[in-house]
């Protein structure tokens, strides 16, 4: 079971993907792992991936596809893989299909978790997170017992700069210029399939459950 999550940021993908992958027991991937294990681990890919990093590159997608298809040689991946966060690109994906055709595989689902833009600036900029101890709360969905200050460590919360409406619209742009067509890249092969975000995470879970069975 081999699966690709699709959504603007702030959709609650990863969210998504982390309870798929405990319900199926198979690994929720992102690059950003990827990259950290190899440079800890000091892999040949993982120097190469280091390089561009200290230079404040984006690591080329051909060094990212051999990454990714070297951490799908894992034990943990035997049974398939959550992917999340890649590809976010036309060529991306193109070279990742490219990749898993060469040993005789190819991707099963691209769950698409559609959230309004007007719903995903709303979500996120209610976020507020704790200077001292990193805990993360919503004004509206997740609100401390008092107002502004963390429940863990009572510290005061910020609205990180991330999560200020101008900047998650520019986000929103880029996800809608760059990675949105790869809905309809993968629509053609027919492994797409849409789940309303904008309802309860465990209504939106049972729905990707329903499409993928038990």
């Amino acid at each position: 079971m081999k699966i690709i999550m699709l959504g603007a940021p702030g959709a609650g993908k990863g969210t998504q993907a982390k309870m798929l992958a405990e319900k199926y027991g198979i690994p929720h991937i992102s690059t950003g792992d990827i990259f950290r294990a190899n440079i800890k681990e000091g892999t040949e890919l993982g120097k190469k991936a280091k390089e561009f990093m200290d230079k404040g590159l984006l690591v080329p997608d051909e060094l990212v596809i051999d990454l990714i298809m070297d951490r799908f040689k894992a034990d943990d991946c035997k049974k398939g893989y959550i992917l999340d966060g890649f590809p976010r690109t036309i060529p991306q994906a193109e070279a990742l299909d490219k990749a898993l055709a060469a040993v005789g595989e190819k991707m099963d689902y691209a769950i698409n978790v559609e959230v309004p833009d007007e719903n995903i600036v709303n979500r996120m900029s209610g976020r507020r997170a704790c200077v001292g101890c990193g805990a993360t709360y919503h004004i509206k969905y997740n609100p401390t017992k008092v107002e502004g200050i963390c429940d863990v460590c009572g510290k005061e919360l910020i609205l990180r700069d991330d999560d200020k409406p101008e900047t998650v619209l520019n986000r929103l742009k880029v996800y809608h210029d760059q990675t949105q067509p790869l809905i309809d890249y993968y629509g053609k092969t027919g492994i797409v399939k849409e789940v309303d975000g904008t309802v309860d995470m465990n209504d939106v879970f049972n729905a990707i459950v329903n499409i993928i069975g038990e």
